[in-house]
């Protein structure tokens, strides 16, 4: 809807002038929307491996892993990091203490989801 409009907009405004406009739309990312179940395993499993699991609020970010939530139903989930500034912060200062429960976390779902036969 929003290119729709945009080149109406701009075709409209164009011809108050007595010109003619041309826009060239190029699309971002898709919207990312966790999977509510996988989002719900991901919160088991770091509440089993003694996460401190901490709803964060809703973004209007984009992420290119949302071309891959559009093929798999999946969740994107992150490690917390603390009173730090955020990721790309100059100051941003990576607790390495969160590492072992960072990789506990992901090696569990691996282990849930693909169990050895």
């Amino acid at each position: 809807m929003a290119e729709r409009r945009i080149k109406e907009i701009a075709a409209a405004t164009a011809m108050m002038f007595g010109g003619s406009a041309e826009v060239d739309y190029h699309r971002g990312y898709p919207v990312m929307v966790n999977s509510e179940e996988q989002t719900e395993f991901a919160r088991d499993v770091a509440r089993n491996v003694g996460g401190n699991v901490i709803e964060a609020p809703l973004v209007m970010g984009g992420e290119d892993f949302a071309f891959m939530l559009e093929e798999r139903p999946g969740a994107y989930i992150l490690v917390g990091n603390g009173p730090s500034a955020q990721v790309h912060h100059p100051e941003y200062n990576f607790n390495d203490e969160a590492i072992p429960v960072g990789c506990s976390w992901w090696a569990e779902i691996v282990e849930r989801r693909m169990p050895a036969a």
